[in-house]
């Protein structure tokens, strides 16, 4: 029984060395690794180069060309690569477990082996005197002659006879055995060795080849989550794009991004943005609207900011402000060279909306430095700063709320607040106070989209659809009108993105040369098993939530009726749209021409 478990165990051991050698050191396996490494390292450093020479650093367009040409350079090297490695990598694991399993039994083995080696020791030793009994015998007195003449009768003589004869055949019997065991022993335990040695060789090879793999499948995992930032870097893009607060650029309403603009083909659709980016703290278009119907610069304040807010009239304004790049200036001289709102809208009814500007512009400054501890950088990631005073109606409205600073548990409350929020402030949180979340408009909802005060005080920025990057950049495109074709692509892709939320590295817009991304036909193809795909978009509609939102959105197709959440919308439409086409802001409309 061990002989035959010995054996079949080798047999198994011997079938699957041979493979895995075959496996790791044949010339099909040696030749594809070395080439996909010489093919990846010459590709990257070819990119390399060529983007170093050729685009700049803040050139995103070069660099999006360059992406895409390196990427079709290796796609089919690298999904063949990917596959192979997953495919690898699942053998090996199996090779691992099988070679366990191989030790284990091989120690079985050598514990079996090691028991025989005892009692075959005991044996050797019976064997020996046996033998020695055995010549004794052989050249004694104690011969038949001898036998014959000691026996008193025929009948003894043939009994002596017989019993000697059996005596002697039964240790020759014994003596054979022995020495066959003896002998099998000495090649079991050759044959171990040698097995164990090839084990221990081939474990150290496979472990080899497993960190090898390893290696290559994390800097797969690596490449494709740098396509993910880069996605998000997009995305960011998509969903950013223009200055947080008013300053003093031009509006720049563009008459493209209307819902008048006549795209000059139909169907037309396009997704227009209540506001953004943030939406929360005060609404500086919003504030513009408000003192314009003569609310005074405390109730502007307590409106964004809560009635729960304290507004102290005499903190101290001997504080100095760091501020990054510029040095050190006093408070109340920095809050004078503050360009977050136009000096203008003093001269023409706004004039309490910039009081109300420079007590929340004293109050952010205040908190971000922690008191004047820390530093304050000077662009819109903070606050617009520039290092001379812009003078006129917006130093009247700083003079006139010297001191003022809005307060939360004895505290300067971080006063955040941007351009257009689109009809509806949401809420925040700082230092344990909450601001209030509401419809920015005279009456709540009830005709928000007409009656906000943003809309009220002009702002451009309260229902627009954008096609432009913050760069300007719009890829070709002249206005954010997406033709039939285009727009089933991106329900489509949400429907594919509803069913399979795996497959969203693949749902990029086109132009943004992402490794992986899915063209129309392919997005079809796909959405064939999710419902779609769609191809005519007969009608739409809408769902707004009491909070703020585009809560979930209605399309009438050739495929029926599909729906889905505002929120999955906006986020594959940034995705997939074409260009720069993108939604700002969660409270959202979209239209068909």
């Amino acid at each position: 029984m061990i002989d035959y478990s010995y054996q079949n165990l080798n047999h198994k051991f011997q079938k699957k060395q041979s493979f895995i050698y075959w496996f790791f050191s044949g010339p099909i396996w040696s030749a594809g690794i070395i080439g996909i490494l010489l093919l990846f390292f010459l590709y990257s450093l070819v990119f390399a180069i060529t983007v170093l020479a050729e685009c700049s650093s803040t050139d995103y367009d070069c660099q999006i060309r360059e992406l895409q040409q390196e990427i079709d350079a290796r796609k089919e090297a690298h999904e063949k690569n990917k596959t192979d490695l997953a495919t690898y990598k699942k053998e090996l694991e199996k090779i691992s477990k099988n070679l366990i399993l191989l030790e284990a039994k091989l120690k079985i083995t050598e514990r079996e082996i090691l028991e025989r080696e005892i009692d075959l020791g005991v044996q050797k030793e019976l064997l020996a005197a046996r033998i020695r009994d055995l010549y004794k015998k052989s050249r004694s007195f104690d011969s038949p002659l001898v036998i014959f003449l000691s026996s008193r009768s025929a009948d003894e003589f043939g009994r002596k006879l017989g019993l000697r004869q059996a005596a002697a055949k039964e240790d020759l019997k014994i003596i054979m055995a022995v020495s066959k065991d003896i002998v099998a022993l000495e090649a079991d335990k050759s044959a171990l060795k040698k097995n164990q040695i090839s084990l221990t060789t081939l474990k150290n090879q496979v472990n080899k080849q497993v960190e090898f793999l390893a290696g290559e499948v994390e800097k797969t995992e690596n490449f494709f989550a740098q396509i993910k930032a880069k996605q998000q870097e997009l995305l960011a893009l998509k969903a950013g794009g223009f200055q947080t607060s008013v300053g003093e650029v031009p509006p720049a309403d563009d008459p493209a991004s209307g819902p008048d603009f006549d795209p000059g083909f139909r169907p037309a659709f396009a997704v227009f943005s209540f506001g953004a980016p943030h939406r929360k703290g005060m609404s500086q278009y919003g504030a513009y609207g408000r003192a314009k119907a003569g609310q005074s610069a405390e109730e502007i304040l307590r409106a964004y900011y809560g009635s729960g807010i304290e507004i102290k009239k005499d903190y101290p304004t001997n504080i100095n402000i760091k501020v990054q790049g510029y040095g050190t200036v006093d408070l109340e001289t920095y809050v004078k060279r503050i360009y977050e709102m136009p000096a203008s809208w003093g001269e023409n009814g706004g004039f309490e909306a910039l009081k109300a500007q420079a007590v929340a512009a004293r109050s952010y400054a205040l908190a971000y430095t922690n008191n004047g501890a820390g530093s304050i950088c000077a662009t819109e990631n903070c606050q617009v700063y520039k290092p001379y005073n812009k003078g006129g109606k917006w130093e009247e409205a700083v003079n006139a709320t010297r001191g003022w600073v809005l307060m939360v548990g004895g505290k300067p409350f971080s006063a955040w607040y941007a351009s257009t929020a689109g009809g509806y402030i949401f809420s925040y949180t700082y230092n344990g106070y909450s601001t209030p979340g509401f419809w920015d408009t005279p009456k709540g909802r009830e005709g928000w989209t007409g009656e906000a005060w943003e809309k009220k005080a002009g702002s451009p920025w309260f229902y627009k659809a954008w096609y432009r990057l913050r760069s300007g950049a719009s890829y070709g495109r002249s206005h954010p009108w997406l033709t039939e074709e285009e727009f089933a692509d991106v329900l489509n892709a949400l429907l594919i993105y509803k069913g399979n939320p795996s497959e969203v590295s693949h749902l990029s817009s086109l132009d943004a040369g992402i490794f992986g991304t899915w063209d129309q036909k392919k997005v079809k193809q796909e959405a064939e098993k999710y419902g779609g795909p769609i191809t005519k978009i007969i009608s739409l509609n809408q769902v707004y939530s009491n909070d703020g939102f585009t809560k979930t959105v209605y399309f009438e197709t050739d495929k029926g009726r599909k729906e889905f959440s505002g929120e999955d919308f906006k986020y594959i439409f940034n995705l997939r749209a074409p260009g720069a086409i993108g939604i700002k802001s969660s409270l959202f409309d979209i239209r068909k021409k």
